[in-house]
């Protein structure tokens, strides 16, 4: 069995910066980074994989956030810096047994989602 928790979500103003936490247990291969605001479709934000360390990013958060794993205490982080309002969204963490995915359905698992508020 797969859980996922994920932390560190909050308010904090355009520009600033926020570090989310995935905490995983079980078994996965590749961790991703979603998010979803009202009204909008789920979207990809970044992935990591537990082996090689390989990281995949979506183009509007390249050069801003930054994806990265702790092996030993199964952890993934994504560090979110010059935040956005646009940025504002429940931002989820999810887990495959594959390496590679940028699609929603191609993942397992979900935590229960972590708001991420950016005011400008």
């Amino acid at each position: 069995q797969v859980q996922l928790v994920e932390s560190g979500g909050g308010l904090v103003q355009a520009g600033g910066s926020l570090r989310l936490s995935c905490a995983a247990s079980g078994r996965t291969v590749s961790i991703g980074w979603f998010r979803q605001a009202p009204g909008k479709e789920r979207e990809f934000v970044a992935r990591i994989t537990w082996n090689g360390g390989s990281t995949y990013y979506e183009d509007s958060v390249k050069g801003r956030f930054t994806i990265s794993r702790d092996n030993a205490k199964n952890t993934v982080s994504l560090q979110m810096n010059s935040l956005k309002p646009e940025d504002t969204a429940v931002y989820y963490c999810a887990a495959k047994l594959t390496p590679k995915g940028t699609y929603s359905t191609q993942y397992d698992y979900w935590g229960q989602g972590t708001q991420v508020t950016v005011s400008s």
